[in-house]
This record gives C-alpha cells, sequence and structure tokens, in this order.
C-alpha cells in the first residue's frame, strides 16, 4: 500500500508510505490519498485528518521515474485532480511535516488546512529549478500563506526554507519534537471533535470565504497550464 489510513478516536490518520521513494507522488499513491480522504470525510466518527509521511520525508514531490508512465492529473479517472480533491473534503485536515516537503510535496502540504511541523521539516519550490509547470496550487496556495514577496522569493530560487524560517513567515502554525508531533496533532483533532461539529464546519467555511472566488479562478488557470504542460509526457489516457 502506497498509503495507509487508520483512525485513532476523532482521528483519520493517513500516511503517505513509500519510504524508499521519500514518499514520491505516482499515481497509485494518489489514488489511494483520495480515497483515504473521502473516506475520512464520509466517516461521522472522524472529526478531523492528519496527513503525514512514513520514513524522514513527507512528501518529495513527484516520482520523476513515473511521469511518463502515470497519469497524475486524473489518476481515478473521475475528472478529480489532487486540488478538487482537497477541496471538496469539509473535515479539517492537518499536515504533520517531518523532513522533506518538496514541490509536489510541498503543493500538498499547502492543500491541507493548517500544518505542524518537527524541528528536521524544510520546505523547496523546485519547480523553476527543474522545469515543471506547477499544477497543485503552489502559485497561489504559497503567496496565502506566507504573502507575495516570500512566495516569490521560495519559488524564484527554489532555495530550502528550513523549519524555523517557515514557523517565522506563517507557512507553519508550531514546531514540536518528533515524538509529540503527531500526538499534538491528535490532540488539536480531538480539540475540536468536543466542539460543535456543525458549527466547526461553518466556522471553516466562512474563513474560507475570504478570496474564494479569485482563488479559484487563479487555480484553474495554474490547472490548465499544467495540463498542458504534462500532457507532452505523461500518460493522461
Amino acid at each position: 500500500m502506497s498509503v495507509l489510513y487508520e483512525t485513532s478516536g476523532a482521528v483519520g490518520l493517513i500516511q503517505l508510505n513509500r519510504p524508499h521513494r521519500k514518499n514520491a507522488i505516482n499515481q497509485t499513491l494518489l489514488v489511494e490519498l483520495y480515497d483515504a480522504l473521502e473516506r475520512a470525510d464520509a466517516d461521522d466518527s472522524i472529526a478531523g485528518v492528519v496527513i503525514t509521511g512514513k520514513g524522514n520525508s513527507f512528501c518529495s514531490g513527484i516520482d520523476l521515474e513515473c511521469f511518463a508512465t502515470d497519469n497524475l492529473l486524473n489518476p481515478r479517472g473521475d475528472g478529480h485532480g489532487m486540488l478538487e480533491v482537497f477541496q471538496s473534503i469539509r473535515k479539517p485536515i492537518i499536515g504533520a511535516i517531518r523532513g522533506y516537503a518538496i514541490t509536489g510535496g510541498f503543493e500538498l502540504a499547502l492543500n491541507c488546512d493548517f500544518l505542524l511541523a518537527d524541528p528536521t521539516a524544510c520546505f523547496m519550490d523546485t519547480h523553476a529549478k527543474l522545469g515543471i509547470h506547477p499544477g497543485w496550487g503552489m502559485t497561489q496556495l504559497l503567496q496565502q500563506a506566507v504573502g507575495r514577496p516570500r512566495a516569490l522569493q521560495i519559488s524564484l530560487t527554489g532555495e530550502k526554507i528550513p523549519v524555523q524560517k517557515a514557523l517565522a513567515w506563517g507557512l507553519v502554525n508550531e514546531v514540536v519534537e518528533e515524538e509529540t508531533l503527531l500526538p499534538r496533532c491528535f490532540a488539536l483533532v480531538e480539540m475540536m471533535a468536543a466542539n460543535n461539529r456543525p458549527m466547526v464546519q461553518i466556522v471553516k467555511d466562512l474563513i474560507e470565504v475570504q478570496d474564494s472566488a479569485h482563488l479559484k479562478g487563479a487555480l484553474e488557470v495554474e490547472g490548465r497550464g499544467f495540463s498542458d504542460f504534462a500532457s507532452q509526457f505523461m500518460n493522461v489516457g
């Protein structure tokens, strides 16, 4: 299994499970990730989802060995890519970041509602360095998280952003020790579970209203660009 899913109390825990490839993204991983997210969202006992990676990395981005053979745009054949799936999940999603979150893995993290990290975490956007068109929200979600000037610095240079800078720039909410990362994420979900569940959802929806129309249009432009770029290389049939 490329993705492991389990429940603990009110928490749905999703673990990317390709540690031998630093949890690099292929079609199978995306299918299993999307299925796990929707499974958690449909479970009334689950108040929130935590996504993390097995091994010493969160996610190293697209597995370039699979780029020409896998359908990463529409992996399940249902017309739903990463942005559509994450935006359809109504329950809060926390990203628990250990080690590298690079390029597509960075985008995966940005699609979570907020991030916690341990001291080993770091972030890189290497789209410009590798000549790969962004397609899972990098150009919009990163500037939403850290502001336009910092997003430009991160994406145009490809420099590594260590966890303390990520914390100072507002990319992550908290930095906690490795052994307490998942317990802290679980504790936050349990706090949400103890609140009025319908009102938690209402508040989440209201917070997301800001700039939603502009964001939707901008994400569509990015997505179309990625689709045109990827169709030159990958199997999208």
